[in-house]
């Protein structure tokens, strides 16, 4: 039954820091990712990351990118695509290159340097998006650019995956073409689902009298795309995202969201920001402090000007670009599977995990401030042109 009081935690917690950090001029994510720090080991140590808590967490992230999906204008993620394109590929090679750079400096294999950059490389946007949709930025041309840029990024670091775990050794022999054969694939049954099948599902969960078949016909088109994305090698957030989308093309949007929203924010997302945080513990990492420095102002320099310079040169403004580079700082889940991945492989040495994790979930931690701060500029700078 403790699960039932470590719910009950994760919730008065996260709703009170959240709240908090709105009173100080802070998303109110920012709040209830530090709501896990306290809880967690870091602090307080009241709540271990458990396999309830996993798996409520993965609901919950599942749950807010298919909500995203749902409040996404399908006609700017298409006019936007190849400033997405650009900032994924940009996004991917600076920190690639960053990451390799420094693992080198501080002495660490070839195998085992080209796994830290390529770490770098990921990108959860999950916590950009919760940060997007409170300052009502997430449709705009900025924060769909953000999106789209996620979708190919995750597609660009498995491949990379895929590929260094087969040249180290440490994973079967890959055909690249067969691994991009099958994002394609991935894709294209996705958008035949979305345009033929969805619409008929939909259809016929509407005609069924027994309550609220609406909403479940919505969660269960979410977590099958999402499991299908996972069965394809893509991260099942853009499954669910993707499921978002075919929904909002229908009549059904309406009534999917805000039925949904409750639940998820009310139960399932706080979960996810705090599983974030209980990844963080501070033993034995003293030894290491300027090696946690250095890479997290690494990681998120790369990701950021990488980014946004890919934005600069599609067309934004400068501050729209640093906007949209800031949204694909955080590593989040992301980062911590492929870490995972990296130490049960053996390409990521034990003696640096744990910082790591700290580097992943500072930029997780920074990026809602910096999308806050670099937004408001942006919108007083806008202001002070018309006033003139």
């Amino acid at each position: 039954m403790e699960f039932i009081l470590h719910l009950a935690l994760i919730l008065l917690f996260t709703k009170i820091s959240g709240q908090l950090a709105l009173k100080i001029g802070q998303p109110s994510v920012l709040g209830e990712l530090l709501a896990g720090v306290i809880l967690g080991p870091a602090v307080l140590g009241w709540i271990q990351q458990t396999s309830f808590i996993h798996e409520f967490s993965e609901i919950g992230v599942l749950v807010l990118m298919f909500i995203a999906g749902l409040e996404t204008d399908l006609e700017q993620l298409k006019a936007n695509w190849k400033s997405a394109f650009a900032v994924a590929v940009l996004g991917v090679l600076f920190p690639f290159i960053g990451g390799y750079s420094l693992a080198l400096a501080f002495g660490m294999s070839q195998g085992h340097a080209l796994f830290l950059a390529l770490l770098f490389c990921a990108t959860s946007v999950s916590i950009s998006v919760q940060a997007l949709k409170e300052m009502n930025k997430l449709n705009s041309r900025e924060g769909t650019t953000i999106l789209g840029a996620a979708v190919v990024d995750d597609i660009l670091v498995v491949v990379l995956l895929a590929v260094l775990m087969s040249v180290l050794g440490t994973g079967e022999s890959v055909s690249i073409g067969a691994l991009i054969g099958k994002k394609v694939l991935f894709f294209g049954i996705i958008i035949a689902a979305c345009i033929w099948l969805i619409p008929m599902v939909m259809k016929l969960f509407a005609r069924f009298q027994v309550s609220e078949t609406i909403v479940s016909a919505g969660v269960i088109i979410a977590l099958a795309f999402s499991y299908f994305a996972e069965y394809m090698g893509i991260a099942g957030i853009i499954g669910a995202f993707a499921a978002g989308i075919a929904i909002s093309q229908t009549k059904h949007k309406e009534t999917v969201e805000h039925k949904l929203e409750p639940i998820a924010y009310g139960i399932f997302v706080p979960v996810f920001f705090v599983s974030i945080g209980l990844n963080i513990s501070f033993e034995g990492v003293g030894s290491q402090l300027l090696f946690i420095v250095l890479i997290s102002i690494m990681a998120i320099a790369t990701k950021l000007f990488g980014g946004a310079l890919g934005a600069r040169l599609t067309g934004f403004n400068g501050r729209s670009s640093m906007a949209i580079g800031t949204g694909m700082v955080s590593r989040g889940e992301v980062a911590l599977i492929i870490a995972g991945t990296g130490l049960s492989s053996g390409l990521l040495d034990p003696e640096y995990y744990t910082s790591i994790i700290i580097m992943v979930i500072v930029t997780t931690l920074v990026t809602p401030s910096l999308l806050k701060f670099i937004f408001s500029k942006t919108e007083t700078s806008g202001k002070q042109r018309s006033a003139s």
